[in-house]
């Protein structure tokens, strides 16, 4: 019997099938048979009660009586589907579903006043003074790894010309990216002329602020008129839009000089992209980490201003604690994501990568706020106070995170196990055990954090993560990545990717095609649990302190929370050896005389006061000032 998806579904409802999964499995079944027995492809696919009961297992309903699978059968008529109708729509990677994604905890607090700001940014600097005693150096790689404050001083003061500034930071691109891999494309004759004309304007009185004249790189997944867009990824090498992103035109319009595009790891998972594989500046035998990789790298290494990368589950966090950078990943919507590339359209953050929380306030009063075209932007002000008092803040800290862990226990031998399988478990049991050991010894970092933060005055409250399965709700990512690139998968084009593991997007692409719409529904049901549940710990306090590897990393990602990702010392002689082969799995395998980081977290759209309170930690203990030894 001849059939369609649109059909078949209304029949499996008639028939008593609730599973959302299931007409799709089985249509998926049919198609294989109809292509492998050489059918008219142009003809819907027929289906037979062995492919029903197959269907059945993958999707975990029934079994279904010889009844019922007769009722569905006859129950099917000969149309066009409805999955192919909207295949031939082509829809490109920047069209959003419509819906718009906003984590607010109750109806209340979701009332939008919307005003729509153009794409300049603010003429005034919040909270930014330029410092009349900022000196200049007489070699220009003096100023490598200043800050964007110190910078934007010596600039508004002449002391230094943008043009100079570039031209150092080009040939500092120019001299590391053989060895660490940031690079993806350099905007080396934009970055002159913007240089030039930064200067020009602010010996003319023009200042336009802070990021004025200010080299900065751009993850390459923002779109930039007139160079390739990749995504990092094998088969995008050529691929180009013909308008800026949003964060690009407000940067552009904030005088900022764009330098280069940096690496992510193809469709921003991980370090790997399709010309190799980014380095920590600290350890370059290792990666970066990713997926903002070279945008991390490259600020740590010194050899930009400042960077933009992207979060939606890490991406700003691991490869911001793996080199050493400090990383603000903002509340969701809080940055248009127009013109970036879509992986998640309810998870994916825009976020400044800069060497202090300072630089990254700056940058994001530049960059915030809804552009009218991205629909889960949200207007909420960012008032930067870099003198707030932050004794007088009410601090928690996440008890679980510092908690001392509990002792390694060897995973148990079966009872009978060949060879083979000896080996491998005991290869497990190995790595384990090495992996139980780097979280002992960077626990006294960790630990270190709350002892600083308490003799700054600083009372810390004991608080727990609401304890909810988060890790079950990632399928929601997962599933909207595959809707995003659902071309690739369909076209075969996945093949071109570099990575083709069982972690990487093709499989988890194809996987996620298995994924229940209804399931999808209560994923998302349950999600608004996790936004009410973590939000109400933010009515009683104003930070939370966390581990950067703890399971906060998962939650606040789902929830839309903002997380400041600092420096916080470097691991001594004494640390455990990293191994032998980076996977990229773990953030924390860096090894001796390499960086650790602590992550502090804030309520919604609190985005502002989080800057101001870890710029406080970082004047108290300057761990952002250390700088990797490249030469």
């Amino acid at each position: 019997m001849p059939l369609d998806r649109r059909t078949f579904l209304a029949a499996c409802s008639r028939a008593g099938i609730s599973s959302a999964l299931f007409p799709g499995v089985l249509y998926t079944l049919a198609a294989q048979a109809q292509e492998a027995s050489g059918t008219d492809q142009s003809k819907p696919p027929t289906i037979s009660p062995e492919m029903i009961d197959a269907a059945s297992v993958l999707a975990g309903v029934g079994p279904f009586t010889d009844e019922q699978k007769k009722m569905m059968i006859d129950g099917l008529v000969d149309q066009n589907g409805s999955y192919k109708a909207i295949r031939k729509l082509k829809l490109p990677n920047s069209v959003q579903p419509a819906f718009a994604f906003h984590p607010f905890p109750a109806a209340e607090k979701a009332v939008l006043h919307v005003q729509i700001r153009s794409i300049d940014p603010p003429k005034v600097a919040h909270g930014w003074q330029p410092d009349p005693n900022a000196k200049a150096s007489a070699d220009i790689n003096d100023l490598a790894f200043a800050s964007v404050s110190e910078l934007a001083s010596l600039l508004h003061a002449r002391k230094v010309t943008s043009l100079a500034l570039t031209q150092m930071y080009i040939a500092r691109l120019k001299r590391y990216d053989p060895k660490l891999h940031f690079v993806i494309t350099l905007t080396e004759d934009r970055a002159i002329a913007q240089a030039k004309a930064a200067d020009a304007e602010i010996a003319a009185g023009k200042y336009r602020g802070f990021l004025h004249g200010i080299p900065w790189g751009a993850k390459d997944l923002l779109a930039v008129k007139g160079y390739p867009t990749t995504w990092g990824a094998g088969g995008f090498e050529h691929q180009s839009f013909d308008e800026d992103a949003t964060v690009v035109k407000r940067l552009d319009g904030a005088g900022a000089v764009l330098v280069a595009k940096f690496t992510l790891g193809a469709l921003a998972m991980g370090d790997k992209w399709f010309g190799g594989r980014t380095r920590n500046p600290w350890n370059p035998q290792q990666g970066s980490s990713g997926s903002s990789a070279g945008s991390a790298s490259a600020v740590a290494a010194g050899c930009i201003g400042f960077a933009i990368g992207s979060e939606t589950l890490g991406s700003i966090s691991s490869p911001c604690t793996r080199c050493g950078a400090t990383g603000l990943r903002p509340s969701f919507g809080l940055v248009p994501r127009t013109g970036a590339m879509a992986l998640s359209w309810t998870m994916d953050k825009l976020g400044p990568i800069t060497r202090s929380a300072e630089d990254c306030a700056l940058v994001l009063n530049a960059i915030h706020g809804p552009d009218g075209q991205d629909i889960s932007a949200h207007p909420a002000p960012f008032q930067w106070n870099p003198n707030i008092d932050i004794k007088s803040l009410r601090v928690g800290y996440l008890k679980h995170d510092f908690d001392e862990p509990e002792s390694f226990k060897p995973e148990p031998p079966p009872k009978s196990e060949t060879a083979e399988e000896k080996k491998e478990r005991e290869k497990r049991e190995a790595e384990s055990r090495v992996a139980h050991e780097r979280r002992i010894y960077d626990r006294r970092y960790d630990l270190a954090a709350l002892d600083k933060l308490r003799s700054m005055g600083i009372k810390l409250i004991p608080v727990e993560l609401p304890k909810l399965p988060y890790g079950a709700m990632v399928p929601l990512l997962t599933a909207e990545a595959a809707a995003a690139f659902d071309d690739l998968t369909l076209s075969g084009r996945d093949r071109l990717l570099t990575e083709q593991g069982i972690e990487d997007w093709p499989n988890a692409f194809r996987t996620a095609r298995f994924y229940p719409a209804v399931e999808y529904i209560q994923a998302n049901r349950a999600r608004t649990l996790a936004i009410q549940q973590v939000s109400a710990l933010f009515e009683n306090l104003d930070i939370i302190v966390a581990s950067s590897s703890g399971m906060q990393l998962l939650a606040t990602n789902l929830t839309g929370h903002p997380a400041a990702i600092v420096p916080n010392g470097l691991r001594g002689n004494d640390a455990p050896r990293p191994p032998k082969v980076d996977t990229g799995d773990e953030d924390d395998i860096g090894g001796p005389g390499t960086p650790v980081s602590i992550t502090f977290l804030a309520g919604l759209y609190d985005d502002a006061r989080l800057a101001a309170f870890a710029h406080g930690y970082q004047q108290a203990t300057e761990f952002n000032k250390l700088h990797p030894k490249l030469d």
